[in-house]
């Protein structure tokens, strides 16, 4: 599933490209006929994520409300006045990486030909946006959404979002660290990549419970997150090794092979890259969980 890296990417790009354009709104796939209907002629005023969770705002006082889930993409094209990735969100390419589109069409005459299930496309004079496979899109009211985020935890990609919150809501419960950490409703956008790996950084074993941990514990997780996830936005991937525990030390994230981006992640039997220890990996909350049992001892 795209973590919030990702959504974040997604309402940066539809920003740059889309605000202030009046969008022609349709769905070919027809799941979705009713909502583009309403959306059909609206200016996009402003796109923001929150989590995982993406919101377009347009000037009808309508929010188109996504949330990729596991299959759920966006892809992009248009002139050459259009800029940014081709596709954001699932299913992975190879690294995490998101397809650039540097050029732009030489001789643009509109979106092409849907192809596959497209739940909605927007286009608007210089480009296009195709959604496919999402969890959810609907339409829903701004006090919807406000509601939306108020049932979210803080966003580590959000400036404004308070860490303290997430601590506390850390510390309070017996819930196993590796457990909240996939909790959207303690903190917004992490997934089974981001969580693994700072669990990994900060050597927690992922079944220490909440109140185990100490403040400063939880606060440095926060900061990391903060961290990472904004080197993942900027990267448009996911890379939370230090050059020194690489096969290879790069400058560019873009040059880091995807065997060097992560710790434990998806490294099952492989040496930890610190203590030469196998990797395990053990099922939690019904995801695979990847961890170093030396590292991360209790």
């Amino acid at each position: 599933m795209p973590e919030g890296h990702s959504i974040h990417r997604l309402a940066r790009q539809f920003t740059s490209v889309f605000t202030g354009e009046r969008l022609q709104a349709s769905s070919p796939q027809g799941r979705f006929s009713a909502g583009a209907e309403r959306l059909n002629g609206a200016v996009l005023t402003g796109a923001r994520a929150h989590g995982k969770q993406l919101f377009l705002e347009f000037d009808n006082d309508l929010v188109l409300r996504v949330h990729l889930g596991l299959y759920g993409a966006w892809s992009f094209g248009g002139d050459s006045e259009f800029r940014g990735a081709s596709s954001i969100g699932a299913p992975r390419r190879v690294g995490e990486r998101e397809t650039a589109d540097d050029d732009g069409a030489a001789s643009y005459a509109g979106p092409p030909p849907p192809v596959g299930a497209v739940r909605v496309r927007l286009v608007s004079e210089h480009g296009w946006a195709d959604l496919r496979g999402p969890t959810a899109c609907e339409l829903i009211t701004g006090a919807e959404r406000d509601a939306l985020i108020g049932k979210l935890g803080p966003d580590p990609l959000d400036p404004e979002s308070d860490p303290a919150e997430f601590v506390e809501r850390v510390r309070r419960t017996r819930t196993a660290v590796g457990l909240s950490l996939m909790n959207q409703s303690v903190i917004a956008g992490v997934g089974n990549v981001y969580r693994a790996e700072v669990l990994f950084r900060h050597r927690l074993h992922p079944w220490l419970q909440g109140v185990a941990l100490a403040e400063g514990d939880v606060l440095a997780l926060w900061d990391d997150l903060v961290h990472l996830m904004n080197d993942g936005v900027r990267a448009g991937r996911i890379i939370t090794t230090k050059p020194e525990h690489r096969s290879a030390e790069h400058l560019e994230a873009s040059e880091v092979r995807t065997e060097d981006a992560h710790y434990v992640y998806k490294r099952t039997g492989l040496e930890c890259r610190i203590c030469a220890t196998q990797v395990a990996m053990a099922e939690m909350g019904a995801r695979k969980l990847y961890w170093c049992p030396q590292c991360q001892a209790r």
